[in-house]
């Protein structure tokens, strides 16, 4: 199995968890003498069986991850850098966003607001960390669509 199709299905096994969860909680309490709509022991197992599943999916995942290299990196050290790197971005398009905002002001006795940081430089730098993390999911990418898992 390829890491892509791996990380396909526990993307599955997560949202199948969060369905039985909910379909538990619908079931926990009924009113006296009424019966659930669906047997809460049969969801539990269910939801116990999709969680080993997913722990060892996991396990697989992490491992193969750690021992799979690509231009000298493990996918983990990459997967590191971009989440990283997406929050920079984040947290740099809003001080731009914030930064680029024009002030109005009613009349000249009202506080005026000026902005602390190079706007355009900031533009440019997001520009080139937005071109770097694109070149890094691909990279994230081919390695999932072509790693067997361990």
């Amino acid at each position: 199995m390829k890491l892509a199709e791996a990380l396909s299905i526990r993307k599955d096994l997560q949202k199948r968890i969060e369905q039985l969860k909910s379909r538990l909680l619908n079931n926990v309490k009924v009113q006296e003498g009424d019966e659930p709509a669906e047997n809460p022991a049969e969801l539990m197992a269910e939801l116990d069986r999709c969680l080993v599943q997913l722990q060892e999916l996991i396990y697989k995942i992490n491992v193969t991850n750690l021992n799979t290299k690509y231009e000298g990196r493990t996918l983990t050290e990459m997967m590191a850098e971009r989440d990283v790197l997406k929050i920079r971005i984040q947290t740099l398009r809003d001080v731009f966003q914030d930064a680029s905002q024009m002030q109005d002001r009613y009349s000249r006795t009202e506080i005026k607001m000026v902005t602390t940081v190079d706007v355009k430089k900031l533009g440019q730098q997001l520009d080139q960390l937005s071109a770097e993390l694109r070149k890094l999911d691909v990279a994230i990418q081919t390695v999932n669509f072509t790693t067997e898992m361990i």
